[in-house]
């Protein structure tokens, strides 16, 4: 079982920034692909973001060029650093995390919620 602990969420206006982190409570972070994922009030969750252990990333399109996912495997911690917010960002983000060689398992974070509002 692996715990993940988001940290980072909060209020800013539109076009500031924030950055989430994602601790893993696991001794074999680097055989796990991270993600982030958002769920917006009455929508489905949707994947944001997510990094491969050599350093291979994907990006949704609603957030390629303002959102920068990275993660330090020395530290079991997957960052999420997000510029130029807007309204439509706010959202629950949600770290997971996905067994390289087994996708079925899957682990997931509680949320931490971030919104963009003037």
């Amino acid at each position: 079982q692996v715990q993940l602990v988001e940290s980072g969420g909060g209020l800013v206006q539109p076009g500031g920034s924030l950055t989430l982190s994602c601790v893993a409570s696991t001794n074999t972070f680097s055989r796990y692909t991270m993600g982030w994922f958002r769920q917006a009030p009455e929508k489905q969750r949707e994947l944001v973001a997510s990094i491969t252990n050599g350093g291979s990333t994907y990006y949704a399109d609603s957030v390629k060029g303002r959102f920068t996912i990275s993660r330090d495997n020395a530290k079991n911690t997957v960052y999420l650093q997000m510029n130029s917010l807007r309204a439509e960002d706010t959202a629950i983000y949600y770290c997971n995390a996905v067994l390289v060689f087994a996708p079925s398992v899957t682990f997931w974070g509680q949320g931490t919620h971030v919104t963009v509002s003037a």
